[in-house]
């Protein structure tokens, strides 16, 4: 049973880091690395699993930013450093962050969908000499709803940085969705460039229209699907769309390919 991919296993909760009313960060025991934008299936017995993308790692341990808005993230929401959740995985692919490097790299994320861009971002914070530019759209519904806002304000210091709220006027913030802020980011007179776009699937859509309006190429595009992937292994077809299955080929798609993905 040891063998058995789809038997999760126990690792120690090490610290919990709350970012706001709903989300928090966790820090597990892990000597798992995944790869940029991978996810893995967190579990309680007796409660239910769910996919979490990876949205921090280190030596011997991976982090998970979870909202919480079921059973089964209450009841991680109600345990403690020392106690135990169960994973397996990693799954999926991930984002091709050595093509990125010695180029422009155009990060646009709404609200929960930059924590399974964090890895990458902090890749290239740690190691700013692999990339040409690096610079971040980062969208989120309102003040109340902001992660990271320690790293966000790390992130300044080192990239273009905008940071908008939908609706809400307030200092230190564009106002507006992301989709308003992408023209004043030069796509056009990039030599070689990638773009990243994770969040809500409208908001992917439109957010590549519009980089497409601004003169970027389908095939510098890159997504991140979320959608509920139950085994993690092709399986299931839980998360299959026409011949695709997510947790296999995916989540992180090209947007050539991406935007023929209908349900």
């Amino acid at each position: 049973m040891d063998n058995n991919v789809l038997v999760p296993k126990p690792h120690r909760i090490l610290s919990m880091l709350k970012h706001t009313s709903t989300e928090c960060t966790f820090r597990v025991a892990c000597d798992d690395e995944p790869g940029f934008g991978q996810f893995f299936m967190l579990s309680l017995p007796k409660v239910g699993e769910a996919p979490i993308s990876a949205s921090g790692k280190g030596p011997g341990f991976v982090e998970f930013t979870i909202r919480n808005v079921g059973l089964l993230t209450q009841a991680i929401f109600d345990l403690q450093p020392g106690n135990s959740i169960f994973l397996r995985g990693p799954y999926g692919n991930h984002f091709p962050v050595k093509e990125f490097e010695n180029k422009d790299l155009l990060i646009i994320c709404g609200g929960t969908g930059m924590s399974p861009l964090m890895t990458t971002i902090n890749h290239f914070y740690d190691h700013p000499e692999v990339c040409k530019s690096v610079s971040i759209i980062a969208g989120f519904k309102n003040a109340g709803a902001v992660l990271f806002r320690d790293e966000i304000e790390k992130f300044k210091e080192r990239f273009c940085m905008i940071t908008t709220l939908d609706n809400e006027v307030q200092e230190g913030f564009e106002t507006g969705m992301v989709t308003a802020h992408i023209h004043k980011i030069p796509i056009s007179s990039f030599d070689d460039y990638n773009i990243v776009i994770v969040g809500p699937p409208v908001m992917m859509h439109f957010a590549a229209l519009e980089c497409l309006k601004c003169g970027a190429v389908e095939e510098k595009i890159w997504v991140s699907f979320e959608r509920k992937m139950c085994c993690g292994v092709g399986k299931c077809g839980h998360c299959k769309v026409g011949d695709t299955y997510v947790c296999l080929e995916g989540p992180v798609f090209n947007y050539a390919k991406s935007k023929n993905l209908l349900d």
